[in-house]
């Protein structure tokens, strides 16, 4: 299908698109990759007025370490987080799930901005920096303020960010000795995860899920048997709890339900033998 018409305004600087996106509230939408914003607009699922094109905001585009984390600027794309060397040491489950998004082209285009920005409940990046524990820094008319990734997700394709606000920045704490591992399954090796996770297991233990509600979301049943000492396969027989997952021409949710019990098995013995090896 085609799109609604739309205005569009190239931003030369973030405070230009703020500005822009302040004017016309939630009938603005941000582009930066586009791969996941445009198949909406073709559906006619979004339709904007005015698209606000940040993909030359160069200065966004960055991976950097500081301060007991890694930043990584919203620009930066998939395939730039799945090559860098700074990733694979501070974080390597963001690499590694990054390497499996999409195909060379997605990869090529997409930024980690707007694959969080976006909040679909099938996305990977949005689900391993769940478990990593990042925090999203957004700036907006008001100013700049930081987000926890636990607060980010409010439900489908819907996140904590106003109508004013662009995602700027993320913040990975480093992850140091932590064991990780990052599991998704899927019919073909491009499509979304049928059901994924992601582990990291270090000073506290964090399971974040893939496709198993209306948003990504932490296994808390998994965290909380593990945190009470319960063995891995124990633990990841809880995934489901307190989770809604969908029924569609992907799975059953009971299916999902079981994928999730056995994804989660694997990462988890991933994550403790990587840990156990540090």
């Amino acid at each position: 299908m085609i799109p609604a018409s739309f205005d569009y305004l190239r931003a030369g600087s973030v405070e230009e698109a703020v500005t822009a996106l302040a004017g016309h509230g939630e009938d603005a939408k941000v582009l930066a990759g586009g791969h996941s914003l445009l198949p909406l607009m073709k559906l006619r699922l979004a339709t904007p007025s005015l698209l606000v094109d940040v993909a030359r905001l160069h200065e966004l585009s960055y991976i950097r370490t500081g301060g007991g984390q890694l930043a990584i600027g919203a620009l930066t794309r998939h395939g730039e987080l799945q090559r860098s060397g700074v990733v694979r040491q501070h974080a390597p489950i963001l690499s590694q799930a990054a390497s499996l998004v999409g195909d060379p082209q997605v990869r090529h285009r997409g930024t980690i901005g707007g694959s969080v920005s976006h909040g679909d409940p099938a996305s990977d990046l949005p689900a391993a920096l769940l478990a990593l524990g990042a925090t999203f820094v957004v700036q907006g008319s008001a100013g700049t303020r930081e987000i926890s990734a636990d607060d980010f997700f409010l439900g489908f394709l819907e996140t904590d960010l106003h109508p004013d606000e662009m995602l700027t920045e993320i913040r990975v704490p480093a992850q140091g000795s932590a064991g990780w591992s990052f599991q998704k399954f899927t019919r073909r090796a491009q499509d979304w995860a049928i059901v994924g996770c992601a582990v990291v297991r270090g000073d506290t233990d964090r399971v974040a899920l893939v496709n198993m509600g209306p948003t990504v979301l932490r296994a808390r049943a998994v965290e909380d048997a593990l945190a009470a000492g319960a063995s891995s396969g124990d633990a990841a027989r809880l995934a489901p709890e307190g989770t809604s997952p969908p029924s569609d021409l992907g799975a059953a949710a009971d299916y999902r339900a079981h994928l999730a019990r056995v994804l989660v098995g694997r990462a988890l013995d991933e994550a403790s033998a990587a840990r156990s090896t540090r």
